[in-house]
């Protein structure tokens, strides 16, 4: 197969142009934030049309790490390693439990150490993931519509595998393929390429796990933690959502805990990963804000969001976005009534770097999203605090992170 692909370059070591100091969301807003803390990241990048969020956020969140740890010239880490591999173990389970999971392109923040421990990991450079199939114009950019574009993937992927199936399903086994990786493994490489087992990186030659292990990064120091009632509090849970196919565990804490334990975080050196539902009318990424009001009627909302939520989608509008406005109180009861009758759904990976505050002092978090760089601040929003404990799913952060009160209680050394 020949074909010329031109790729988006991105320097080693820089952080979004958007200068956060005293800043606002929008044009015209009267909204002003003040910085309390913010931490260094990797350059915004698009992940395009695919529902990989939770790859390009996880690995955003380990970059920081990286820098938080005193790297130097910190070179992106390849979503697409990360996606490709999570498929070929995402096929596996789905096969040995009957097709009786999720099968799809979503996952969960904690899928990335499953894959660094199973195959290691490689630089964006070395494994772009990158073929004339995997892309609307053979271009990787930030711009909406010319980035990855995965729908024909995943459709090829999942009749593969529905077909590997039929003879469970249908008690035919004599006709199951039990070489049915192989053709599978054909098609990520058609669509994502081959991966190179062996390859250099400043003149030394690394596997991909040998890659990982000279990052320093261990993958036991990372935690979940979410928040939902009907799971006992300070004890391991099951996080359950569709895309959480690994069956991977977070620790359930009070509302209370999981908000402070973010700032604590932020506020001594630390970012923190963040999955969240973005489908409410007051999340809108084209006016850098997520926020809860007491009123949504005045969010007027045009089109439809994406599927994937893989981009801006759905147009809104309102003052709230403009003039500070007041919020709901959000309380655990309020947050679990959501999640139990799924107006709160588990919709998109998101990195948080900052804490700031606006004018009258309420918390936001600044939150580098994967949709490019096409609003003011240049690919980040502000979230509220009343947002973040109305509609955060789980946050994903380094346990020495985490402030001891919580700690004690979740038993974490």
């Amino acid at each position: 197969m020949n074909f010329k692909i031109k790729f988006f370059t991105i320097p080693l070591f820089l952080v979004s142009s958007f200068v956060f100091g005293q800043s606002t969301n929008v044009e015209g807003s009267k909204y002003q934030f003040k910085k309390i803390a913010h931490h260094d990241a990797t350059p915004v990048e698009s992940q395009g049309k695919t529902s990989t969020c939770w790859s390009f956020s996880a690995l955003s969140f380990f970059e920081s790490e990286l820098m938080r740890m005193g790297m130097k010239n910190v070179s992106p880490l390849s979503e697409m390693y990360i996606v490709r591999k999570a498929y070929e173990l995402k096929a596996e389970k789905f096969i040995r439990m009957d097709g009786k999971i999720n099968f799809g392109e979503g996952g969960a923040f904690h899928d990335i150490p499953l894959v660094i421990k199973n195959y290691g990991i490689t630089p964006q450079s070395i494994y772009s993931g990158v073929t004339s199939l995997s892309t609307t114009t053979g271009v990787i950019s930030d711009k909406r519509g010319e980035g990855y574009n995965h729908k024909k993937l995943y459709e090829e992927l999942n009749n593969y595998m529905q077909n590997v199936l039929a003879p469970i399903n249908n008690g035919t086994m004599e006709s199951f393929n039990p070489n049915w990786k192989k053709g599978f493994n054909e098609i990520l490489d058609r669509y994502l390429g081959k991966v190179n087992e062996n390859f250099e990186v400043d003149k030394k030659t690394f596997t991909p796990k040998s890659y990982a292990s000279s990052l320093g990064l261990n993958m036991d120091n990372y935690v979940s933690l979410t928040s939902f009632t009907n799971h006992p509090m300070n004890a391991k849970c099951l996080l359950e959502i569709p895309d959480n196919w690994a069956w991977g565990e977070s620790y359930n804490v009070s509302l209370d805990d999981l908000f402070n334990a973010t700032v604590e975080a932020l506020k001594n050196g630390y970012t923190v990963a963040w999955g969240a539902d973005v489908s409410e009318k007051g999340f809108s990424f084209k006016n850098g804000i997520a926020i809860a009001p007491k009123d949504e009627s005045t969010i007027e909302v045009k089109g439809q969001d994406s599927k994937g939520f893989n981009d801006a989608g759905a147009d809104r509008n309102s003052n709230a976005f403009l003039n500070p406005t007041d919020e709901l109180v959000i309380t655990p009861e309020v947050r679990q009534l959501g999640y139990d009758n799924k107006t709160t759904t588990d919709d998109h990976g998101m990195h948080i770097v900052g804490l700031f505050q606006d004018q009258k002092g309420k918390n936001y978090f600044l939150v580098k999203n994967s949709w490019g760089t096409n609003n003011l601040p240049k690919g980040y929003l502000y979230v509220s605090e009343a947002y973040f404990k109305y509609k955060t799913i789980n946050v994903y952060l380094h346990k020495d992170g985490i402030m001891e009160s919580v700690k004690s209680k979740l038993n974490l050394k």
